[in-house]
């Protein structure tokens, strides 16, 4: 047994490993984790692709991992979709060799099929063995199992490839040879825990100067909800963006989840969240301009009336060496763009009544709502300062375009909204919500995931209050009104007549055909006197000036006018 290139450690500092396989590579991977038991916790996941990301992502919302391994395509597909370091094991040209030449004791006719890119070093290896072998690539399952029949009709016999390969040869009849060594993988762990070290060492250094929680970013990928084609696009961007330091700029509409998603690609950074790095958020059109200047920039002592002994550093300062995220950045005043075009070129920044410029290392994260071109075209934005900060770029999709996701988040929204106020959801809760379909889906969302999650949370405080109340679409459009100016007609009338019995009078009224409203008076009452008001409130003054709306003093002119 070859001894791993790293010292045994004690089970606190041990790094996390993670490896990932659903062919026969599991088998070869749990032999050589034996080998590695005292230097890493290791920790098997039978699963690929899609299935093996998701499972990923949601443990990393609350575990620790420095690294994955895997191979193959599932290897690519991972390295892709995962923040987390994914160290894809390699086969050696020995080891190809080495499948070789145990294929051609089979068969003379040999194929290999491999992941996107042929092997040309093989062309000279076939003409020196006289080996005739038939190369192949793949992209998807699908891919690989039309190769492999296409190899088949032509008549070949054995094939040589990794984990999917040898597994669909085999289904398909024909004979596979594993194409990975012992001495591959164990390359794979030793690389590995070369990146755990690394990382380590990098977490302990920063760790130094610990980031207050108020500085901290607390959502990740797994709080983006919904398994849509357009929600799957999403988070492989944002994996993808986590990669770079650029500045990215996410457009989308009110309550799509802005603020999420920066603080995502903040976390699904290793360095930033290894490093303790700090994320620092701050809604560019919630503050006045002059104290955005001071909140962004910081200020030197006396630099106005006011300001705090000793000067306050700024919120670039503050996010040094991690994110700023600068919220609704279409309302950021002209003058103020230009400074920040500034420090973003010259990655330092000077305090108001300051001379001196601070070098900051800060990413840039802006968002906004607004149509960003347009206010370029009329001179609102500076053209420099849009394309400095959207290097990268995200458009945030609305609810309303991913109706598949609106009934999951309608019950993920309202699971925790229940178990925020301690209750218990109903057992048939998802059949529940499944009922109540076509009124959500009806509806168009203008206010995105936010107005969904808090129309759950008022059916959330409902339910609660009413143990045994059904979650039906009724009862949602009781609470909800607004659902039903956008629900088909047809829809609507049908739910206004079927109330459960068991809902609130008060409730259940709401739903019904209003009162008419109470016949005007042919004339209308003489105010009162003041004299009156006084006599109502019993002689006291205080309380019938207050009535009136006028202070004591006018009070007394009043009762002493005549008339």
């Amino acid at each position: 047994m070859r001894k791993p290139l790293f010292p045994q450690r004690d089970s606190a500092d041990k790094p996390v490993i993670w490896t990932v396989s659903v062919s026969r590579l599991s088998d070869l991977l749990r032999d050589i984790t034996l080998e590695y038991d005292d230097h890493a916790t290791i920790e098997p996941i039978h699963l690929g692709f899609d299935a093996a990301a998701r499972h990923i992502r949601e443990r990393m919302a609350t575990e620790h991992c420095d690294a994955v391994i895997a191979a193959g395509s599932n290897g690519a597909y991972l390295k892709s979709r995962l923040s987390v370091p994914v160290v894809i094991a390699k086969a050696s040209g020995f080891d190809v060799m080495q499948a070789l030449a145990r294929a051609r004791q089979i068969a003379p006719e040999i194929g290999i099929i491999t992941y996107q890119t042929t092997m040309p070093e093989l062309a000279q290896f076939c003409a020196t063995f006289d080996f005739r072998i038939a190369q192949r690539t793949y992209a998807t399952e699908e891919d690989a199992r039309a190769q492999i029949n296409e190899l088949k009709a032509a008549g070949i016999k054995v094939i040589v490839g990794a984990g999917l390969i040898t597994d669909l040869a085999e289904e398909a009849g024909l004979t596979a040879v594993f194409v990975y060594s012992a001495a591959s993988i164990r390359q794979a762990f030793d690389d590995a825990l070369e990146i755990a070290r690394i990382t380590q060492l990098e977490a302990r250094r920063d760790r130094s100067a610990p980031v207050p929680d108020t500085l901290r970013a607390r959502h990740g990928l797994h709080d983006l909800r919904g398994d849509s084609a357009a929600m799957e696009s999403l988070r492989q961007s944002i994996v993808l963006y986590a990669k770079s330091p650029a500045t990215v700029l996410i457009q989308g509409e009110t309550g799509s989840g802005k603020e999420l998603v920066a603080q995502a690609i903040h976390r699904e950074n290793p360095r930033m969240v290894a490093g303790n790095r700090p994320f620092v958020a701050v809604n560019c059109g919630a503050i006045a301009e002059s104290l955005l200047e001071s909140e962004l920039f910081g200020y030197e002592e006396g630099a106005f009336t006011g300001s705090r002994r000793g000067g306050h550093a700024g919120l670039f300062e503050a996010a040094h060496r991690g994110t700023l995220f600068l919220d609704e950045i279409g309302e950021m005043p002209l003058p103020l763009q230009t400074r920040l075009l500034r420090v973003l070129e010259e990655r330092e920044v000077v305090r108001v009544g300051g001379t001196r410029p601070i070098p900051v290392d800060v990413r840039i994260i802006s968002a906004t709502h607004c149509d960003l071109d347009a206010r370029v075209r009329e001179r609102r934005f500076r053209a420099d300062l849009f394309y400095r900060l959207g290097v990268l770029r995200l458009s945030l999709p609305p609810l309303r375009d991913r109706s598949e996701d609106l009934v999951p988040l309608a019950e993920w929204c309202l699971k925790n909204a229940l178990a925020a106020l301690g209750a218990r959801p109903h057992p048939n809760l998802h059949a529940e919500v499944l009922a109540c379909a076509p009124l959500l889906g009806s509806y168009a969302w203008p206010g995105n995931v936010r107005e969904l999650r808090n129309l759950m949370e008022r059916l959330a405080l409902y339910l609660a209050a009413e143990p045994l109340q059904a979650l039906s679409p009724s009862f949602v459009m009781a609470l909800a009104p607004e659902l039903a100016g956008t629900a088909p007609t047809s829809l609507a009338t049908s739910l206004a007549t079927s109330l459960p019995a068991s809902l609130p009078p008060s409730l259940s009224m709401s739903l019904r055909e209003p009162p008419a409203p109470a016949p005007a008076p042919a004339v209308a009452p003489a105010p009162e006197t003041p004299a009156q008001v006084l006599a109502r409130f019993d002689g006291n003054r205080e309380a019938a000036a207050r009535h009136l709306g006028i202070s004591r003093t006018t009070l007394w002119r009043k009762l002493r006018a005549p008339g």
